[in-house]
């Protein structure tokens, strides 16, 4: 009986410690891995309507279709309560927004992977990034730059994006 014990004993630690092992393994390698999960830009009747005619754009408060996607800014936007209030909305700016820019999707297929930008005239975000089999991934990105390295090994691909002095350019590098 004493016997069973301890054989049971010496196998629950020798489990709880490959598990740890095991979770603290993989925990290393997601933690310091940025992934953007992809995302479909939706196409608004005011996209379609601004690219044909010269009109002037509709109110955005009146409309009731699904609002756009916004590029981050880097001051805070309020947050829509539950209640309708006028202070809860913010107010339609007169200057033209980065995000109503004709924006291009495309996709740079690598051997170490893809990498899928939005390409806009004067900036760039990072849709989605999936390494190949048997690559890692890691994604760096500032204001102006947006880097995304696949590794396998020794191997090396770089897909790097910037647009710090003009529109978005993509380079792929393998090193």
């Amino acid at each position: 009986m004493r016997r069973g014990l301890v054989h049971l004993l010496a196998w629950t630690l020798a489990t709880g410690a490959a598990a740890t092992m095991t979770w603290w393994g993989v925990h290393t390698v997601m933690a310091g891995t940025a992934y953007d999960p992809p995302r479909a830009l939706p196409i608004t009747a005011a996209d379609v309507a601004g690219q044909k005619s010269t009109a002037p754009e509709p109110n955005p408060l009146a409309t009731t279709s699904a609002p756009e996607p916004t590029r981050p800014a880097p001051a805070p936007t309020p947050t829509p309560s539950t209640s309708p209030s006028p202070t809860s909305t913010p107010a339609p700016s007169a200057t033209p927004s980065k995000t109503r820019t004709p924006s291009t999707v495309k996709a740079y297929d690598t051997d170490g992977g893809r990498a899928v930008f939005d390409l806009g005239t004067d900036y760039a975000t990072l849709v989605s990034a999936t390494p190949g089999a048997g690559w890692s991934m890691q994604v760096w990105k500032t204001e102006t730059w947006i880097r995304v390295e696949f590794a396998a090994g020794a191997d090396r691909v770089t897909v790097f994006c910037t647009w710090h002095d003009g529109p978005p350019h993509v380079q792929v590098l393998t090193y």
